[in-house]
Order: C-alpha cells, then structure tokens, then sequence
C-alpha cells in the first residue's frame, strides 16, 4: 500500500494516524479467521478493531461483536462462547456482490424460472364505476 493511500483512506486497512493511535493507546487482545486484529485501551473503556482489506463491519464474527459493543467483558480469545449445532458459520453481509441472495423470480438470478398461474388483477368494464353526479335540489 502507498504512503498515500495509507495517510489519505480508511477504507483499506487502517491509516498511519490510526496505526500510530493503536501503537500508542492499544493493546492487542486477539484476532478472528479473516485476519481482523481486535484491540483495547489500556484502561478498558474503549475497544475497536483494525480490519484486513475493506473496512466492512458485517465481516467481524458475532462472537467478536459482542465484546466489541460491551455485551460481555472477555474476549472470545479468553472466554470462548460454545458453539451451538444448529449455528451456521458466519458469513459477511453479501448484498451488492454476485453471491448476493435472489429470491425465486428476481431478474438477477442466472437460473430461468417458470412462469407460474398467475393472472394480473383487471378491473370489470361495468362495475366498480363511481356513481353519475346527481344535480342538486
């Protein structure tokens, strides 16, 4: 990365402000799969995380967003929440890529879908006519 993209976006990693704040204030509580680092202050009160790639929030595991907002004090590195069987493995919010999810019969999936008995509700030609006006008396 360039020194110029590294002073100037936020976006991509962290800025050198940023590295430099975390050098400073930081202290490294641990890290998830996709290379996210999580940090703390080092009295406690704040905690943020420095983001692999794209600086999107959808992709910090919910065990790890739960200690980010304060829902419980130790991390998952310390204190490991267990697994559920019917969990499912966390996935980022995939909605504006390919992968994004297409319900049946959206113009975005590849797969043609068969027209179905559907028939357009039209209005008969006699009824449902507003009344004439009546004159006034």
């Amino acid at each position: 990365m360039s020194i110029f993209s590294r002073l100037f976006t936020w976006w991509d990693g962290q800025t050198i402000g940023t590295q430099i704040d975390t050098w400073r204030r930081g202290v490294r509580v641990g890290e998830d799969a996709d290379g996210n680092v999580f940090y703390r202050s080092r009295d406690g009160k704040r905690r943020w995380v420095i983001y692999k790639g794209e600086a999107e929030a959808s992709r910090v595991d919910p065990r790890w967003h739960g200690w980010l907002h304060h829902t419980w004090d130790a991390p998952p590195t310390e204190d490991p929440l267990p697994r559920k069987s019917w969990e499912k493995p966390h996935l980022p919010n995939l909605t504006g890529t390919p992968a994004a999810y297409a319900p049946p019969g959206s113009l975005r999936r590849t797969d043609p879908v068969a027209p179905r008995d559907y028939e357009p509700w039209q209005p008969d030609q006699g009824a449902g006519r507003w009344p004439k006006p009546q004159p006034k008396r």
